[in-house]
């Protein structure tokens, strides 16, 4: 049987702290390191920024221009796809054509609903999936794995203290989910993550292998 070659990928993350806390990407590095590919990463972070914010500032762009990234990841401010997903999908409608025109792929980073208001979250699903679809977008539906995994009777804590912001267990479901949608593999089987139980990773690769990529 033919050994599958590794799979090596550039990615540059553009967000804010729900990308940043718990080193997301480096999350992502891990699992590929345990599935046995590479992921070299870049995180551009603002706090509470929207991508527009990113946009008006510069530095994104010319990143994306230069980095010759197979992946850029843009998350959106976490409210802003309740209270006006159309100027969310106007912000990733600019960034689109310079992130193709470099040779790079889109990949929207859907977050979740913050922990006072759950209903929310249909809101958040539908600004992020109609854009992707509109732009042919890869998707990263976080936020839907999080909504299954807070179903009750739920096993785990995934809100920070804060209300909005993850936990390590948050952060790596979503990294989970991340893993799943730029490698388009499986979730390797043995990885260590320190502040993690066996049990709970196991758990959160469940979850995050039954939302659809």
């Amino acid at each position: 049987m033919a050994t599958k070659k590794p799979l090596a990928l550039r990615v540059l993350f553009i967000g804010n702290s729900f990308t940043a806390r718990n080193d997301l990407p480096g999350l992502v590095a891990l699992l590929a390191d345990g599935a046995g590919n590479r992921l070299e990463h870049q995180l551009l972070s603002i706090g509470g920024a929207s991508l527009g914010t990113h946009w008006n500032k510069g530095e994104a762009r010319a990143a994306i221009e230069h980095g010759r990234f197979d992946y850029v990841v843009l998350q959106e401010q976490s409210t802003l796809p309740i209270q006006n997903a159309t100027r969310m999908h106007e912000n990733v409608r600019l960034f689109d054509p310079v992130i193709r025109a470099a040779g790079s792929k889109t990949a929207l980073y859907m977050t979740w609903a913050r922990k006072h208001a759950p209903q929310t979250q249909a809101v958040i699903t539908a600004a992020y999936t109609s854009i992707a679809r509109e732009i042919a977008a890869t998707l990263i539906p976080a936020g839907i794995a999080w909504q299954r995994a807070l179903r009750p009777p739920a096993k785990i804590v995934l809100h920070d203290k804060d209300g909005s912001h993850p936990t390590l267990a948050g952060s790596f479901l979503a990294a989970c989910v991340a893993y799943r949608a730029l490698f388009r593999g499986r979730l390797p089987r043995d990885v260590n993550v320190d502040g993690l139980t066996e049990e709970q990773i196991k758990m959160l690769q469940s979850i995050a292998g039954t939302v659809t990529i």
